[in-house]
């Protein structure tokens, strides 16, 4: 009948408590009694981090009624005057509300939250006992058999619960008094002294970084859940504890970080999932509407926004950049070509509609602000924290600042602003040399996750980081490292300039064909992606056509068992086939053959997608010589004719266009022939 609770499902103090039905079996609504009353008192000895003596003595009058159920069960339960039932149907409503409660006093990560509540669960605890105490009051006693020494026992509860004080413990009222001074102290600018943070922590026993980590992921977790709801005084106290918790993590317990890195992978787990995709869709959101932009254009202050988004702001009379707030010099629009086409390759590549992107896609727009007053200096000061112990600190010391920026940046805005105001990038940089693996790995991680900010690619384009990363790309030390700097190579691509700059460093694009050989299906797919970028620049083609790109992309394409990687192969290869020397090396290859079988084969639609703007582009490049073999291949009509009305609007439009030409081939040809023939018969009647 009872359940046991999924921290995973259920949001905190929130209690899905069922009613037993009417018509339940009183052995079943007895058991059920029973195991959630043994459930309960389970936790006796276990620790509370706050309302200690509130759950002791829940779980102590709980202990009582337990022994209630058992005597009751052992004796004869077949008959029961409905009264009674009544009552065990509400004692049981009231008990699951209370395991669900002294469950989330101890769920993992919930310490400093639950203390900042103390006085909502308080008044939870003595609600759920005065419930227990008002079905117990009008309990048939004599309808059940039972001991004297048990009725006695009852009794004894339910005057206990009229007079027991049910109130927040004076150790949780001090302890939140004192966190309420520290995020004061950090609103107004002060960095407070570590020995009373610690106190506090001490009294939670949030002892080690993976404690305080744990905190940050269930603040970050209830973020997201009140977002959704848009709660905007209960998204104060969270951003402002998550900020005080990151900056505990990362002053506090500096060094334990590694060891717990290094040990158990705690947060990053296998270091592939973080950089799987380099294609990010988070990146792809209008900061005004936080939805996808299928129309990205750019103002004058260099941001870019959705076209109907930002055309409302303007008309609504704002004459300021939204992002940065910026006068803006102009009105006009600047349309963001790579931009868009990135994003529709993205979504071809993925097979993703906009609902859906938008429905799945995390959104991180919200973080563009710290949240707080309290949570805006508390990240300051830990990015000012970081940055020196980069720059002063010992090489373990410098690896886990560079892990903790890792953190910071991985998904909020504002963190990246202070950690690249706090000049964060320059020793980062300088930690790419670093004979230590898992420093390095760290050092160019934390620029992933900066390259993504268009500050961060100013000044890592700035400092010269460009030739650093690409270094990492061809002789990192780890293969993890490899993979993230070519990541972090496509998001320095999405900047036009960058493209050419990236293309005249002449290890950039060996090193990234390099690691689609000999790297792992992670290193291919970032290296695809980064590839993808850099040819966005039509002069970065022929450096990768010199580099045997084709045969080896023709190789992935007929070998590779991985969809995805198949797909961003076809991706870059259709890229290439734009110029006339793309075109005429993949001809020379001998891979149309195989562009038309897997156009045919494959049942990724994005995949046959490009495969029809590979033939396009090749019979726009070559002519008559390709279409000819395109208009003498029987089968390949029927499957343009099924993708020109089910594919997407830009496949379906070039698969029709393909049509058109073999259709006029075609024609031109017959016709072409009837004249030969006519002349033919002419000039037989003639001889005649």
């Amino acid at each position: 009948m009872h359940k046991k609770s999924d921290h995973n499902t259920r949001r905190i103090l929130n209690f899905p408590a069922v009613i037993p039905s009417q018509d339940v079996n009183p052995a079943t609504l007895l058991r059920s009694l029973i195991t959630l009353s043994t459930s309960i008192t389970s936790h006796q000895s276990e620790f509370f981090a706050t309302q200690r003596r509130n759950a002791r003595e829940t779980i102590r009058q709980i202990s009582i009624l337990s022994i209630l159920f058992t005597e009751v069960y052992e004796h004869d339960v077949i008959r029961f005057p409905d009264s009674v039932v009544l009552c065990f149907s509400e004692l049981h409503h009231a008990l699951q509300k209370i395991m669900f409660l002294i469950e989330d006093c101890r769920r993992p990560g919930a310490r400093v939250w639950l203390l900042m509540k103390s006085h909502d669960v308080a008044e939870r605890f003595s609600l759920l006992i005065r419930t227990v105490a008002t079905a117990l009051d009008v309990f048939p006693m004599s309808e059940v058999n039972v001991s004297c020494e048990v009725k006695e026992l009852v009794e004894m509860v339910v005057k206990q619960a009229g007079k027991v004080r049910i109130e927040v413990n004076p150790d949780d009222e001090y302890a939140m008094k004192r966190v309420m001074l520290i995020l004061n102290q950090f609103e107004n600018r002060f960095e407070p002294d570590s020995i009373m943070i610690k106190r506090v922590l001490y009294y939670l026993r949030i002892d080690s970084w993976s404690e305080c980590h744990k905190e940050i992921r269930f603040l970050d977790e209830q973020i997201s859940l009140e977002l959704d709801d848009n709660n905007e005084r209960e998204l104060h106290l969270l951003n402002t504890l998550a900020g005080f918790m990151r900056y505990c993590r990362g002053v506090l317990f500096e060094n334990s970080a590694l060891d717990v890195v290094n040990d158990e992978q705690l947060v990053i787990g296998r270091p592939n999932l973080e950089i799987l995709s380099c294609l990010n869709p988070e990146d792809f959101r209008c900061p005004i509407s936080l939805e996808l932009m299928t129309d990205p254009v750019t103002v004058s202050t260099g941001q870019t926004y959705d076209r109907v988004s930002i055309q409302k702001w303007l008309k609504s009379g704002n004459l300021i950049c939204p992002k940065t707030g910026e006068k803006l010099a102009t009105t006009e629009l600047v349309p963001n070509l790579n931009l868009r086409k990135v994003i529709h390759q993205y979504c071809v590549d993925h097979g993703v509609q906009i609902s859906k992107f938008q429905s799945q896609s995390r959104d991180i727009s919200s973080t563009i602000l710290p949240g707080s007053p309290a949570c805006a200096e508390a990240i300051k000061f830990l990015s000012e924290y970081l940055v020196r112990r980069l720059r002063n600190g010992t090489e373990k010391q410098k690896s886990k600042a560079a892990f903790e920026i890792r953190l910071l940046a991985k998904s909020n805005i504002y963190h990246r602003f202070c950690l690249i105001e706090a000049r964060a990038i320059p020793p980062l940089l300088a930690l790419l040399s670093s004979s230590d693996p898992i420093a390095q790995e760290n050092a160019v991680a934390g620029l992933l996750k900066l390259s993504k900010h268009s500050n961060g690619k100013r000044v890592i384009i700035n400092h010269g980081g460009l030739n650093m990363i690409v270094n990492v790309l061809k002789t990192g030390l780890k293969q993890e490292s490899k993979q993230i700097a070519a990541a972090t190579i496509f998001y320095l691509s999405s900047v036009q300039t960058n493209q050419k700059l990236i293309g005249e460093i002449p290890e950039a694009i060996p090193a990234l064909i390099e690691q689609i050989k000999t790297g792992t299906s992670c290193g291919k797919k970032n290296s695809l992606a980064a590839l993808f970028g850099i040819l966005l620049y039509p002069r970065n083609h022929q450096p990768a056509l010199s580099s045997g790109i084709i045969p080896l992309l023709t190789n992935l394409i007929s070998t590779s068992e991985k969809p995805e990687i198949v797909t961003d192969s076809l991706a870059v290869v259709a890229t290439l086939s734009e110029s006339f020397d793309g075109s005429d090396t993949i001809l020379k290859s001998s891979s149309l053959p195989l562009i038309i079988k897997t156009l045919q084969t494959s049942s990724s639609r994005a995949a046959k997608e490009y495969c029809v703007s590979i033939l396009l582009a090749l019979c726009n490049n070559l002519g008559n010589e390709v279409t000819a073999i395109l208009a003498n291949n029987t089968n390949l009509i029927g499957f343009l004719y099924t993708l020109s009305t089910n594919g997407g609007s830009q496949g379906a439009k070039k698969a029709r266009t393909l049509i058109r030409m073999m259709h006029r081939f075609h024609e031109t040809n017959s016709s072409g022939l009837m004249a030969n023939w006519d002349s033919s018969r002419i000039a037989a009647v003639h001889s005649c």
